[in-house]
């Protein structure tokens, strides 16, 4: 009777926790259908009429979250995104006074140059991401300023004559659908879960863990350079202010979107995708309402806090990688 009752005890235990996983992967997409037809409501339509307007600031959000995506697959972190934007749009203004492929593949290896070396100190001098990644930001933000101190750095008319919705939907989609075949249908997003799960785990079932973390962080620089390219189409010139905040709308992005902090087998593409929309949303939204910056920022750090009580995973989150 005892063997039967704890039987029974354990499918209603793991009952709960397919229903609670369930919720947890529904809830991004039910929170960004309400909260389209609610800001829709309070905005009376101007959300519908201005939705080319409010996606278009989408583009660059989505790409380069999903580098920031791979990286806390594995439980790691990064904080220099806005940097690593903002230099590699000064590199692509300045090269596409030659050639705009050129001017991509520039902003691309910038990117993953610094993404080089948020690599190596966080995986060859074992220093906590967050720790590198924040000082590789103060670092990469002193030297954009330095290099717009006279004036910004301005493209070539070829540059902003690229920007079109139809360019800037189609590159995004084909970049998101790639990210997505490699996450989700090949060995690279297992070995990513399977970091974040338990590294040492990982390492003896034959993943080479600082390999992969390495090339994640040169993937994930490289990732935000080209979007560097999508955001200089966008003003064809970049200031002292470029890229700034990007590493923290990237973050409440994802945690909106249902993304586990500590990364491991609960992570979902859908995260990064679902994430940026509600992102763009919910900033569309207060905008058009009328709040202040500083009421905005109070209401998304509230969300934030809500959405981070909700997908948190308490027992992981005691190691910070």
């Amino acid at each position: 009777m005892t063997e039967a009752t704890a039987e029974i005890s354990k499918e209603s235990q793991m009952k709960k926790q397919r229903t609670w996983r369930l919720v947890r992967a529904l809830l991004p997409i039910l929170g960004l259908i309400l909260m389209f037809i609610l800001f829709n409501f309070l905005t009376h339509g101007r959300m519908i009429k201005h939705l080319p307007l409010a996606m278009s600031q989408v583009y660059v959000t989505m790409i380069a979250s999903m580098g920031v995506f791979f990286i806390m697959s594995m439980g790691g972190l990064d904080f220099s995104q806005g940097s690593i934007l903002g230099l590699s749009a000064i590199t692509v203004c300045v090269l596409s006074r030659y050639n705009i492929p050129l001017a991509i593949v520039g902003g691309i290896c910038t990117g993953a140059c610094i993404g080089a070396i948020n690599g190596y100190f966080y995986v060859n001098r074992k220093i906590k991401s967050f720790i590198v990644t924040i000082c590789t930001m103060f670092l990469f933000r002193g030297l954009i300023k330095f290099l717009t101190t006279n004036s910004p750095v301005a493209g070539s008319a070829d540059l902003v004559s690229i920007d079109s919705t139809l360019f800037k939907v189609t590159v995004t989609a084909v970049v998101v659908l790639i990210g997505f075949i490699c996450f989700t249908f090949t060995r690279f997003g297992t070995d990513l879960k399977a970091i974040g799960a338990g590294e040492k785990a990982a390492k003896f079932s034959g993943i080479r863990t600082d390999r992969m973390k390495f090339l994640v962080y040169v993937l994930a620089g490289a990732i935000t350079g080209f979007a560097a390219f999508i955001s200089a189409i966008k003003v064809g010139s970049v200031t002292s202010s470029g890229g700034n905040q990007l590493e923290t709308q990237i973050l409440i992005a994802l945690v909106l979107g249902g993304m586990p902090i500590s990364g491991g087998a609960m992570v979902r593409f859908s995260n990064c995708v679902v994430g940026s929309l509600l992102y763009v949303v919910l900033t569309s939204g207060l905008t058009m309402i009328g709040f202040t910056p500083q009421m905005m920022q109070l209401i998304q750090g509230i969300i934030f806090l809500v959405f981070v009580a909700i997908f948190a995973d308490r027992d992981s989150l005691t190691v910070i990688k």
